[in-house]
Order: structure tokens, then sequence, then C-alpha cells
């Protein structure tokens, strides 16, 4: 561990930990990135050790430049101290999540001794509840959306832009698909006799099983109509011509097409994320089984599920409705 020559005292009196050049290969906070399943997960954890270096450093330092073998249990509970004053619990409790796995990289690099690893770690999450972020769509919407895609017409029919946007909020919204899911599907992928979807790239490297059923599956339908059937990304980009691009799409892409169908269909901004977020409350709303939601939606964690669970609020609304003000 460091002695008292290498850190000098922050105006608050927090301890600042000096910035320095270090291989990558053996930089604690590269090793731990790198073994993250995701680039969304890399970005959001690379983003988080960020902000954790600069507090360490007095703003001198990032994730690159840091010492993480010189943090010690006195930075760590610092660093918790100063996010609960910044940050919502969850967004506290990820970035120590992103610090105990570079500290634990460090560890494995033998840059830290086994004891000293054990009381940097030693700090516990953040309890409380936040809202999830974002919003549910209304059925009203997403008919809206569907009628958007659907008047996208050229002679008279659906173009193959607006036949492929409707089958893709059909299942974003019926299956509960994050943008990487949706993008990464293959044709090999989907089963069109029993409507079967294999989610082979969630989360966490974790596949699962949907199915894509009713509009859903119709609208999937009418677009595999156009796509054919070669093998390849189940969903392609359509050129200004209407023609399909055999290649895969970008996350971006379905973020894009989706603010277009709303814009077109008079809804209020929404994002991916939100079609997911349906697709789980109004599961739970119409009785099914936490559980079941959970596996369907590739939640690790059944409280994850449970956060998007309207039913104790509107049990608390209906409540409400009990009493009368004579006004």
């Amino acid at each position: 561990m460091m002695d008292d020559t290498q850190i000098e005292l922050l105006p608050d009196g927090e301890r600042q930990i000096q910035p320095e050049s270090t291989a990558l290969s053996q930089n604690a906070a590269v090793v731990y990135l790198s073994s993250l399943p995701s680039e969304r997960s890399r970005r959001v954890m690379r983003e988080s050790l960020n902000i954790v270096a600069q507090m360490l450093s007095g703003g001198r330092a990032d994730l690159l430049t840091l010492q993480w073998h010189a943090v010690g249990f006195q930075h760590t509970a610092a660093v918790r101290a100063l996010l609960i004053e910044r940050y919502s619990p969850a967004t506290v409790n990820r970035m120590l999540s992103a610090l105990r796995g570079t500290l634990k990289a460090a560890w494995r690099l033998g840059q830290i001794s086994a004891n000293d690893y054990q009381k940097a770690r030693d700090i516990e999450n953040v309890k409380g509840e936040t809202l999830p972020a974002g919003r549910e769509l209304v059925t009203g919407e997403i008919y809206a959306l569907v009628m958007a895609c659907k008047a996208d017409t050229r002679d008279g029919k659906m173009t193959a832009a607006g036949t492929r946007d409707a089958a893709i909020i059909g299942v974003l919204y019926m299956c509960g698909l994050r943008r990487a899911e949706i993008v990464s599907l293959d044709f090999g992928d989907m089963d069109m006799a029993s409507g079967k979807l294999s989610v082979r790239s969630g989360k966490g490297r974790k596949g699962r099983t949907v199915y894509v059923r009713e509009g859903a599956l119709r609208a999937l339908q009418a677009w595999l109509m156009i796509r054919g059937d070669d093998p390849g990304a189940l969903f392609m980009p359509v050129l200004k011509n209407d023609r399909v691009a055999r290649r895969r799409m970008t996350s971006q892409a379905i973020y894009n097409l989706l603010q277009k169908r709303a814009t077109e269909a008079g809804v209020s901004d929404f994002s991916p994320h939100d079609l997911r977020r349906t697709f789980v409350s109004d599961l739970l709303d119409r009785g099914a089984d936490i559980a079941l939601v959970a596996k369907l939606a590739g939640h690790q964690d059944v409280k994850t599920t449970a956060r998007y669970d309207r039913r104790p609020e509107e049990s608390k609304r209906r409540a409400a409705e009990l009493l009368h003000f004579p006004f």
C-alpha cells in the first residue's frame, strides 16, 4: 500500500491519490472493464470509474492514470460518502460495484495483498429505493405507433421500413427485449410455427426463450415476406429506395426509428427501454407470476422486476378513492 508521501490532503480534508502512468495490461481498471460482457456495460462502468478516479485525485487522474493499487479502506469509505451526497442509491451502488471490481482486478494482478483488498472493498451498498427512470406507454400510444408504421406507404402498400418498424415495435413490446438483444437476433433464432424466439445474447451472456404472439407475430411474418429467408440478421436496415441492406442494424438505429415513429404518431418521447418497461408492467398488471416475468425479461434478480410493479400504486389510488371530501 502507499505511504503518506504519495498522497495529499484535499481542501475539505479528504485524501487524494496522485496519478501515475501504467501499462494498460497491468491497469486494474482496464482489466476489470475488459471482463464485462457487453459494450454498454463497459461504457457505463468506464464512466463510473472515471468519476471515482476524479474524486480520489482531486480531478487530476482518470481511470487510466490513477494508482488503483494505492486505494485503501479510508479512500473507498470517503468515496462512498461523497457519492451518497451526489447520486441516487442505484447509481452509488453501481459505482461502488465498479470500484470493487477494479480492486479485485488489482488483487488478481498481484498489486495489492488479499488483506488490503478485503479491507478496501469492505463498504456496504446504499439502501434506498428509487423509481425506475423512464415511463410506461399506454395502449393507445402503442396503437398510434403501429398506425404510423402502417401509414408509411408507397404505391398503396406499406413500405419495407414501415413493415420492419412495426415488427420491431411488436417484438420489443411483446417480448421485452433490450436494444442490444434485438439487433443481435438472427433469422434462425425465430421459429415461425410456434412463435418461439431464442434470445442468445442476453445480458450477462445468458440466453432465454420468449414467444412472439398475435399482432406482433403477424407483423414479423409480414417483415419476413420482404426480408426473405436468407441467413443473417433478423432485422436489417432499409435504404431510402426501400431496399433491404443485407447487414445487421445498430442499437442506435433502433433508437432513431422509434423516435421517428413517435414523432409521426404524436407520441411523447420514450426510449426503447420504455417498451421493455411497459412489457414487464403490463404482464404484472394482468396477473402474470413475477418469477415468470423475471425469466421472460432476463432479470437475474426478481427484485429488479418488482421495481416495475405498478400494482401497489394502483392499490393506493383505489384506497384514496374510498374517502370523500365535501367541497
